[in-house]
């Protein structure tokens, strides 16, 4: 392997290969980098903002930094249930809204996700207004989005207060766990109020399983609400309280927002309330509550127990769990000093603050249990018993609902058996295999890389050839237009489908939009009258990146007969949301799965698609498609980085500045986006960022939403706001929102850049970045490349010991026994 003279700036061939790196390159790269791994630990450095528990980071930046965090810098750590249990007390970081702290912890834990995320998750929700024109009221896409979700949310919660059948509790619990269990199910069933049915042990009647609902009502965008910001009346109140209780008063907007009508009042009577506020930890709302209550303040008041509970579950879902084993949440709240953890679960419960669940294990190759005539006890299964928030349980159940009904339905016949016999006929290998597959399917999962694109995009254009309504729905912009100009290339594109507000098609258009677009109204086909999306057939991109709310919402959208296809690259990184849908789909086997043959192409292709089995390889780099920078510490890191964007890659390669992208595992630290970012703004496009800390022409990404980054540029700044063009689409984000939801563009962590590509990708591994590695951070990472990828690199044998050795960190869900009744209707 050739890297990079020390000495020089021309750039050479090579590949990060084992054992080639010099034992001189990759000292440390910066004290407190912040990580995107999934590592795991007890690190007494506090979390980075943005870093939360449940996406690829290791090593997170102080709670204090958070405050500044925007909603779609999503977490980057794969948290597991018991990274909940070990956060240190040490940890604690300071809120105050002015704090600035850049020290770079080294921890992954699911107990550490920073608090302005959770803030920009509420405020992300609001409508961002983009694009809006004089005289007519319309709602963001973000906005939309959100009316979306809660009217889902509403029917599910609707179906849940319909079920009336007794369950049986079914289980083989002891202790406890049985008497939680059976508490649980009595208040559920109605049989006894929650302040006595904790007395008894006697289990309670199980629900029935609900039935299957249609869809969602269509979502038809409106004007935001006026009230949509608590009374100036209320945030005082609430901030007379705050004041009270030596709480920054700036939360309080925050705080009347969250506990809604009275929260003055309610944060008076129970000061854990905090905890419901974005930002605010375990260790800040006891300060609060022992300066409001005094003497009466104390570790085993059964308020604390409760708040604490519901924090952690929230905690665990940004992890990306949508429950946690039971053992593993006592653990966790015995850690936060909580003296009776299984009273404090069973109080959330029996406030309705929490789920519980009790599902059936099975062991693989192990047959059922059997019993003799009268032995009722021998056929008892093992179970785990599971806790978990009722948002996304309930997104789980609906989500496998939708999934039974897509699979047990019979496809809508636009053309003969014989016309679908054609089409694949007329292709060939896996292209033909997935037309067949989709003929006769409701249901559907392909898997490939970049180079299978080219499978669904076939699949549209023969569907269209039968009569079919077809879209194609992309995670970001960036990969619709990348597939939009695809299916151009194949004459997909000079027929297309009208607009979403019934106008005609320009010659710009296309059959494909954004998950988020779609699910929002504002782009796609639209709904029918009975609030189905308006076609026949959807072949869902980046697959991979479905969270299970998502997910849900999109296969209730769907119309009796519809077809629906899931594609994706399973070996990149999962979803920021909660839930690892694609994955668990993939090992349900509840429906036909093609496997592409089409192999990724040139030196960058073989890189990457060995990286995807564990193997790091030297390939051959004949044009400079691969090339090494060796680096000692984070100084000559940055200065790498910033020659490679500015000089190396336009001269070497024939890549522009604006056309190459930085990727380094996380925001903070030395290494970090925000000092990558600093240093090349100063290089490529200085200015006093006067609008905000931008100028016009500054790179940047804006988050309007949680999870979702739309890349783009600064074009002006004016009263309304900071005016952004990001993938050919004006938006303007008002100014009070741009602190929170518009960072630099030039470099992004792997989770930002999931779902797009550029020709020429830097990915910046410093020395402190060898816990972020895994394998599917460096498989996401490397695979954005089209034509040249630089590796800066001082990770020496970290980077292949990662891709052999650290898989993706498993995530708790309950989706594989749900769809497992699904099984028998295939």
């Amino acid at each position: 392997m050739s890297t990079e003279p020390e000495t020089t700036e021309d750039t050479e061939p090579g590949t990060p290969g084992t054992g080639q790196v010099p034992d001189t390159v990759g000292g440390g790269a910066g004290a407190g980098q912040t990580s995107e791994t999934e590592g795991a630990g007890e690190a007494a450095g506090a979390e980075d903002a943005r870093q939360g528990p449940g996406a690829e980071d290791a090593g997170q930046g102080p709670e204090a930094e958070a405050t500044d965090a925007d909603a779609g810098e999503t977490s980057e750590t794969e948290g597991t249930d018991a990274d909940v249990a070990q956060k240190s007390e040490a940890e604690a970081a300071d809120t105050d809204a002015g704090q600035r702290s850049e020290t770079e912890g080294t921890d992954a834990d699911v107990a550490q996700k920073s608090g302005a995320e959770a803030a920009d998750t509420d405020a992300g929700q609001k409508s961002e207004a983009e694009g809006t024109e004089a005289g007519v009221a319309q709602v963001s896409e973000a906005e939309a989005e959100l009316r979306a979700q809660q009217a889902e949310r509403e029917r599910i919660e609707q179906r849940k207060a319909e079920k009336k059948a007794p369950i049986a509790s079914g289980t083989k619990l002891s202790g406890k766990a049985a008497d939680l269990l059976a508490a649980v199910r009595a208040v559920e069933s109605g049989e006894k109020p929650a302040a006595t049915v904790f007395e008894e042990s006697r289990p309670a009647p199980r629900r029935s399983a609900p039935e299957p609902e249609r869809r969602p009502q269509p979502v038809a965008p409106q004007p935001a609400p006026a009230s949509a910001a608590p009374a100036p009346a209320a945030v005082q109140a609430v901030r007379r309280v705050l004041a009270e209780g030596g709480a920054p008063e700036m939360l309080a907007p925050q705080v009347a927002a969250a506990l809604g009508e009275g929260a003055d009042e309610q944060l008076r009577a129970d000061p854990w309330q905090l905890l419901r506020t974005a930002g605010v930890r375990p260790e800040q709302a006891d300060g609060f509550a022992r300066s409001l209550l005094g003497a009466e303040c104390g570790p085993d008041d059964e308020r604390r127990g409760r708040a604490v509970t519901g924090w952690l579950l929230e905690q665990a879902a940004l992890a990306g769990h949508t429950a946690l084993e039971m053992p593993a949440l006592l653990a966790a709240l015995a850690q936060r000093g909580v003296p009776e953890p299984e009273g404090a679960v069973q109080d959330a419960i029996a406030e309705g603050e929490a789920l519980v669940f009790q599902d059936a294990l099975e062991e693989a190759g192990t047959p059922a249990p059997t019993a003799a005539e009268g032995d009722e006890e021998a056929v008892e299964r093992p179970v785990r018993v599971l806790v978990g928030l009722e948002r996304y349980a309930l997104a789980e159940e609906s989500l496998a609902d939708g999934l039974g009904r897509l699979v047990n339905s019979v496809p809508k016949q636009d053309g003969s058996a014989e016309d679908w016999e054609r089409a694949a006929a007329a292709a060939q290998g896996s292209t033909a295999e997935l037309i067949r597959a989709v003929a006769g399917q409701g249901l559907v999962l392909h898997t490939g890389g970049e180079a299978s694109l080219a499978e669904p995009a076939a699949l549209l254009n023969a569907a269209r050839t039968l009569g079919l309504r077809v879209w194609a729905a992309a995670h970001g912009p960036i990969g619709r237009s990348r597939f939009a100009a695809l299916l151009r290339r194949s004459g997909q594109g000079a027929d297309v489908p009208e607009r979403a507000d019934g106008t005609p098609a320009g010659p710009g258009d296309s059959p494909v939009a954004t998950v988020s677009g779609l699910l929002a109204g504002a782009e796609g086909p639209g709904r029918d009258a009975e609030g189905a999306l308006d076609l026949d057939l959807l072949v869902v991109l980046d697959a991979p990146q479905l969270d299970v709310e998502t997910a849900a919402l999109l296969t209730e959208s769907l119309p009796d007969g519809a077809r629906l296809v899931l594609s994706g690259d399973p070996a990149v990184l999962w979803s920021v949301g909660p839930g690892r849908v694609f994955a668990d789909l993939l090992a349900a086997r509840i429906c036909p799965q093609v496997a592409s043959r089409r192999p990724d192409p040139g030196p960058l292709g073989e890189l990457v698609s060995g990286i995807g089995i564990g193997e790091l390889n030297q390939v051959e780099a004949p044009g400079k498609e691969v090339v090494i920078v060796p680096v000692r510490d984070a100084g000559e890191a940055v200065h790498r980085t910033v020659q490679l964007v500015a000089d190396s890659v336009p001269r070497a390669i024939g890549v522009p500045a604006e056309e190459t992208q930085v990727i380094t595992p996380g925001h903070g630290g030395a290494v970090g986006t925000r000092a990558l970012n600093a240093a090349l703004k100063e290089r490529l496009n200085p200015g006093p960022g006067r609008f905000g800390g931008f100028d016009p022409g500054d790179r940047i990404v804006h988050s309007p939403a949680p999870g979702r980054a739309l890349p783009g540029r600064v074009v002006t700044a004016d009263a309304e706001g900071l005016h952004l063009s990001c993938e050919g689409e004006t938006v303007v984000v008002p100014k009070e929102r741009v602190e929170h939801s518009v960072r630099h563009g030039w470099a992004l962590t792997a989770h930002q850049a999931v779902g797009s590509r550029w020709p020429a990708v830097v990915v910046v591994l410093p020395g402190d970045a060898a816990q972020a590695l895994s394998r599917p951070w460096v498989y996401t990472a490397f695979g954005r490349a089209d034509r040249h990828l630089s590796v800066v690199h001082g990770v020496e044998q970290a980077l292949p010991r990662a891709v052999a050795e650290v898989p993706a960190k498993p995530r708790t869900t309950r989706l594989p026994v749900l769809l497992t009744p699904q099984i028998s209707g295939t």
